[in-house]
């Protein structure tokens, strides 16, 4: 954590200077009123009463005030800079980690989870450090502060403090111990929270298209009710620590009452210091109050600091290879890969397969054969687990992945949109593509007639995710986006699902014509979709059935002739005859 306070550590040292000011004017005030009492009331040493005394101390203690109050806010002003800075760094650095993670780490966390550690964890984790800087500081100096002072004042009231504090360390002590695994219980029932709110909202048409709702709320009461339980429990061990805290301080004030007014009726000592050292007895039993509350801040921020270190510092399953990738034809090629998402459940078993420049191949097979985990490999969204996969004759391990994936053009299998406009929407694929450009390959993937039907046209906003298009629209400019991408490499992974078959002919055309010697990789599902490439890859049980055109695999796949008579029927199968 030193690593993000030490940026804005002159803004901390600077909160720090000026609330030791502020404790400073705020212990004067005890010690001046205890000379108006005794000087200016009282008259003791003076003879009588004296306003003069009287004013010129209150003029003192009023300055001392003022110049506490500048102090006062001062600190926050720093105190808020040097945590706010602190925080936004942790954040940014939380979300740089989340995006170079991999799939499969990413996967494992829960979304649910990594929406807690950036938010929710690393507002805890602001406000434990302004709270230690500001807080801490202040109730630190006002304890040993008013314990100098009363010891300045008598001995006996100094004896009073040294038997208090202890007493009042062990109590916080055994309390925090208690509760430091409640925090991190806590921050895992927001997580839980947060998945279910994640999941729900994304598929809130799911929900009400299959009368859930009622489901939904018990889910969700369910967690709530455990995240519930969770701060109740923190909340009674915090309730058993501030009457016993009360009773030590309450016992103190009593008896420094009893042994000052023995005092003071023996003549050891004026009253006006029995009213300081009062003064101070509750100044400390206003610090130890503030404390108790800050060790609870300080104690869940640990916790979320805690959850947060563990995210920080993850390495990325995926690594950085060594080169850039130099400009190539496409070539890919699968040398004996086999891959698993979990030890000892393999989807992919040896596959080797080439794919060379310019060709379109077309990957087919029946659902959970491992088509989309097979292209997954090329950019390295995933690893393989045995074997390689070469781009252009090397291993894509040894490229950069930016490098890598900047070669690659992806229409992936669900449409990813955000929101932003249809422009900018197809502006994902390359940046510094001209509007020109963007309305060509809106046209090339049959989006353009749609978008031009829109109130604004290509500055017409997209809904969150999409919502406000269709899904074959949503599939389109998807599409757009890749074909804007100049690119060797195209994948589209079932990118045309929701399109007609007239559309996705005339698309299929359009991509012919725009993609010559363009390596072209499709996942298809619909064998009108896949006739017409150069070779259709037929997989099954995650290895590779057959290989060949269309036209080989009728005559030589008994699977490919099935799914094409399920398909496209005897009838079609005579007219193509």
């Amino acid at each position: 954590m030193f690593f993000y306070i030490r940026r804005y550590l002159l803004w901390g040292l600077l909160a720090v200077a000026f609330m030791c000011g502020e404790v400073c004017m705020d212990l004067m005030q005890p010690k001046l009123m205890s000379r108006i009492v005794d000087e200016g009331v009282m008259g003791l040493g003076t003879g009588g009463s004296d306003m003069g005394i009287i004013a010129y101390l209150g003029l003192w203690m009023l300055g001392c005030v003022v110049l506490g109050c500048f102090c006062g806010s001062m600190n926050t002003v720093f105190v808020n800079l040097a945590g706010q800075h602190a925080g936004n760094e942790i954040r940014k650095d939380c979300f740089a980690r989340i995006l170079s993670l991999s799939f499969s780490q990413v996967d494992a966390a829960g979304t649910g989870t990594l929406i807690t550690r950036v938010t929710n964890d690393v507002t805890q984790v602001e406000n434990m450090l302004s709270q230690f800087i500001r807080g801490l500081v202040r109730t630190s100096c006002l304890l040993v502060g008013s314990a100098f002072f009363m010891y300045q004042l008598h001995h006996a009231f100094g004896l009073l403090i040294v038997i208090a504090l202890p007493l009042l360390v062990l109590i916080m002590g055994i309390i925090l111990r208690l509760t430091n695994r409640s925090f991190l219980a806590l921050q895992a029932g927001l997580d839980a929270i947060n998945r279910i709110l994640s999941e729900d909202i994304a598929g809130i048409r799911i929900i009400k298209a299959c009368v859930r709702e009622a489901y939904e709320k018990r889910r969700f009461g369910r967690a709530n009710g455990a995240l519930l339980a969770t701060q109740l429990h923190v909340l009674v061990l915090f309730a058993l620590m501030n009457p016993l805290v009360n009773l030590v301080m309450g016992t103190l004030v009593v008896l420094v009452l009893w042994q000052g007014g023995q005092m003071a009726a023996a003549g050891m000592i004026r009253p006006g210091l029995v009213i300081a050292a009062i003064s101070y007895t509750t100044t400390m039993l206003m610090g130890v109050m503030m404390l108790v509350m800050l060790f609870q801040t300080i104690s869940r921020g640990l916790a979320s600091w805690k959850r947060l270190r563990t995210l920080l510092q993850m390495e990325p399953a995926i690594r950085d290879g060594a080169h850039d990738v130099p400009p190539g034809r496409g070539e890919v090629c699968f040398e004996h890969v086999s891959f698993g998402y979990h030890a000892g459940q393999e989807i992919l078993h040896d596959i080797n397969l080439v794919i060379h420049p310019g060709e379109h191949v077309a990957i087919m097979g029946a659902t959970g054969t491992g088509k989309t985990t097979l292209l997954s490999l090329i950019p390295r969204f995933y690893e393989v687990t045995e074997g390689r996969v070469l781009v252009d004759g090397v291993d894509v391990r040894d490229y950069r992945l930016s490098s890598l994936r900047g070669r690659i053009a992806f229409g992936l299998q669900r449409s990813e949109l955000f929101t932003a406009t249809m422009a900018e929407n197809i502006r994902w694929g390359q940046e510094d593509a001209s509007l020109d450009e963007v309305r060509h390959a809106a046209a090339i993937a049959q989006a353009e007639a749609f978008i031009r039907r829109q109130p604004h046209g290509f500055d017409a906003m997209v809904a969150e995710r999409g919502t406000s298009l269709s899904g074959g629209q949503k599939q389109r400019l998807a599409i757009a986006r890749a074909v804007l991408r100049r690119a060797e490499i195209r994948i589209f992974d079932d990118s045309t699902s929701a399109l007609d078959l007239r559309t996705e002919a005339r698309l299929c055309e359009a991509l012919d014509r725009e993609d010559a010697g363009v390596t072209r990789i499709t996942v298809a599902q619909r064998i009108a979709s896949a006739r017409h490439a150069d070779r259709i890859v037929l997989l099954e049980h995650g290895r590779i059935a057959a290989d060949g055109t269309h036209e080989e695999l009728l005559q030589t796949s008994a699977l490919y002739r099935s799914l094409y008579d399920s398909q496209l029927g005897e009838e079609a199968k005579d007219h193509e005859g």
